[in-house]
């Protein structure tokens, strides 16, 4: 009852005087520095101490794990001058979503000497996830931009800027480095700096490879909420040319379509870049990095999208189409770039075992990834020395419709051109003084230009190294 409740004493309860009364516990042993707290450690406590799991104990070992002497008191990989990541060079290839990713956490993990490279400028639209650039810096080269940013918030490091197309860099330009880190966002560009990366592995008399001329490519990707992270030892692991056939050919429109019967936005888009421009700018090329330039496309496939009823022209998606832009997602960025450069950081000190030799993730419906090693492609026209096979062909078919096959097949070639083992030029599309000189060989047949058995040698700008192919008739 409630007169029953009333006489129940209470229990538990302190008022604050009381509380602030009551004698004061005695200070631990801690309060009086008998026991102290452990400090917080960093990539140089790592390095200065043994590891049962050393580069040397994985599936792809790369060298021998040597803990360095234990560094004075308070300095980190970023202020210790001894430290094997002080002293490496590393090349970063593209300063866009993943580059800027990549400049952040090799700064942060004290690897100092890094070098980048990037032909693009910088759009409005990039500032959303490319954190190293401001609104004040629309229009600048990425990669000066992106190299002045890192080497004044963080001065211990060394960011040395390309602006340009890695292609006009020789071969002694990427001989310099230790490793190569790849933000590439396009195929072919991958391709490109695969093959030549792959072509400065030398052999001695014997056949055997110099380990010194070997330099590993780190390459990540992305696409919304997927990525991939790879390691690519060259001549040991698969390349990327051996991995090609799991990137579908880049998405083209029939001519005819986008002319006559548009029924997507793309169509409206692409029918204002490849036949608008031309017609209203013929002595200009479309500047796909000119935000004026992009933004007279994107007016343009609006009007032609509004006339037939299609919605969903924007210009974001006009940059997409344009300049063939995958969907990109700032975490997905961030989680890609560190697998990437948590795997240079054990590649440069051996302190741990590198992957073997592909990640992928997938973050679309929670946190998951998956390893596996990507095998070797027998045939790959790149990392390995064997005569291709020709594609079905009559000895009627045309010297063109071979170069179409070399293009659409499973090489996918550029701008092939071919010499004949006797070492008669078949066709070359430049210079376009060689070009007219061989271009009639384009409609003859076949077994008038080389015969069943005889060896073609193939070059193309993309594999960097002549290809053998060996002519067989389907007759």
């Amino acid at each position: 009852t409630i007169e029953t409740v009333s006489k129940i004493p209470e229990m538990g309860k302190r008022n604050l005087e009381e509380m602030t009364e009551e004698k004061q516990s005695e200070p631990m042993d801690i309060d009086n520095g008998a026991l102290s707290a452990p400090s917080r450690g960093t990539l140089l406590t790592l390095l200065a101490r043994p590891s049962p799991f050393g580069n040397e104990t994985g599936t792809l070992p790369c060298g021998e794990f040597e803990p360095i002497a234990k560094p004075p008191t308070g300095l980190t990989p970023a202020t210790f001058d001894k430290s094997p990541l002080a002293q490496a060079k590393v090349l970063v290839v593209g300063a866009g979503g993943l580059g800027c990713e990549l400049l952040k956490d090799l700064a942060m993990s004290g690897i100092r000497n890094v070098d980048v490279i990037d032909l693009d400028s910088i759009d409005v639209t990039n500032l959303n996830r490319q954190f190293l650039f401001r609104q004040k810096d629309v229009g600048s080269s990425k990669a000066k931009t992106a190299s002045a940013f890192i080497n004044e918030r963080c001065p211990w490091m060394n960011v040395t800027p390309h602006h340009g197309l890695i292609q006009d860099k020789d071969p002694e330009f990427y001989k310099s480095f230790n490793c190569v880190i790849s933000g590439l966002d396009n195929v072919e560009a991958r391709r490109w700096l695969n093959a030549t990366i792959v072509g400065l592995v030398e052999f001695d008399d014997d056949g055997d490879m110099d380990p010194s001329t070997i330099i590993p490519i780190i390459d990540g990707g992305t696409e919304a909420f997927s990525g991939q992270a790879r390691f690519i030892l060259p001549r040991i692991t698969s390349c990327f040319e051996c991995t090609l056939d799991s990137f579908p050919p880049q998405t083209s429109y029939p001519l005819c379509t986008i002319a006559e019967t548009p029924r997507r936005p793309e169509h409206c888009i692409a029918y204002a870049s490849i036949l608008q421009w031309p017609k209203e700018f013929p002595d200009k090329k479309l500047d796909k990095d000119s935000p004026e330039d992009m933004t007279w496309v994107y007016q343009q496939a609006k009007e032609r999208a509004d006339k037939y009823n299609i919605a969903g022209v924007t210009y974001t998606l006009t940059m997409g189409v344009v300049k063939n832009i995958i969907p990109a997602v700032a975490s997905t960025n961030a989680i890609i770039a560190a697998a990437c450069v948590n795997e240079a950081v054990k590649y440069l000190t051996f302190c741990s075992q590198n992957l073997n030799s592909y990640m992928m993730y997938m973050g679309a419906e929670g946190l998951h990834s998956h390893t596996f090693a990507y095998e070797q492609k027998e045939d790959c026209p790149v990392c390995t020395s064997t005569v291709q096979k020709m594609p079905p062909l009559s000895s009627q078919s045309t010297l063109t419709e071979l170069i179409q096959q070399l293009k659409d097949g499973s090489l996918r070639l550029s701008a092939p051109s071919l010499v004949s083992g006797s070492g008669t030029t078949l066709y070359m599309p430049k210079p376009p003084a060689l070009e007219r000189a061989t271009r009639s060989n384009l409609s003859k047949a076949l077994s008038s230009l080389v015969k069943a058995g005889e060896e073609l040698v193939i070059t193309d700008p993309i594999l960097g190294k002549p290809v053998m192919m060996r002519v067989s008739y389907t007759d």
